[in-house]
């Protein structure tokens, strides 16, 4: 799964969030609860951002993100790297043009279904990852019933301005390997339109 396979970080340091505060600094200090994330993710119908990815080498790729619940997401790395990653409601598709090649999961398989799923439900599976931070949200998602699937580190900044008073900043992903992707968002947008045909791809020859 190349969203796991090339990575870096356990978690999005704080330092490394460089974002803008505007919350009031009660609403900054309150203690997070996994029902604000999950009201947060129930508000979210859609988003975009620009993210950067980062693989263990410190090497890294930015592009554009799509996202639209439930299921539908894409990272687009632009045409000069010639690679795609798209779920089109069901599963996820990694086209690697290049090679020529195709890999699909079910997007319930994957770390990436925290995001993606229609109803929100974390309780069981989720909790609030203490933080030096008050302004900072750690959450770590992880079934223990189906360890399979792997970890995912949410990292997001308190801010009223945005769904349930949150912002997603990026994500860390880690599968049963212990292999590791950290995303960084920028410039996100939420709850705009965004049309299906965005989660559409060509079939790689």
């Amino acid at each position: 799964m190349p969203m796991m396979s090339i990575a870096k970080y356990a978690a999005l340091p704080v330092a490394a969030l460089a974002v803008t505060l505007t919350a009031p600094v009660d609403a900054q200090r309150a203690k997070p609860s996994i029902e604000q994330v999950e009201g947060h993710l129930a508000a979210t119908r859609s988003m975009t951002a620009t993210f950067t990815q980062t693989d263990g080498k410190n090497r890294s790729v930015s592009g554009q993100l799509s996202l639209k619940r439930p299921g539908k997401v894409r990272f687009d790395y632009g045409s000069n790297a010639n690679m795609l990653l798209v779920g089109d409601g069901s599963n996820l598709h990694f086209i690697d043009y290049e090679v020529g090649q195709k890999s699909s999961w079910e997007i319930k398989n994957s770390p990436l279904s925290v995001l993606l799923d229609n109803n929100p439900d974390l309780g069981r599976i989720a909790r609030i990852v203490p933080s030096q931070d008050d302004r900072v949200v750690i959450v770590r998602a992880r079934d223990a019933r189906r360890p399979e699937f792997g970890t995912l580190i949410l990292a997001f900044t308190k801010n009223q301005a945005y769904p349930g008073g949150l912002r997603l900043e990026g994500w860390t992903a880690i599968d049963a390997q212990n292999k590791r992707t950290a995303i960084s968002l920028k410039n996100q947008r939420y709850n705009v339109a965004i049309a299906d045909s965005k989660f559409s791809y060509r079939d790689p020859a």
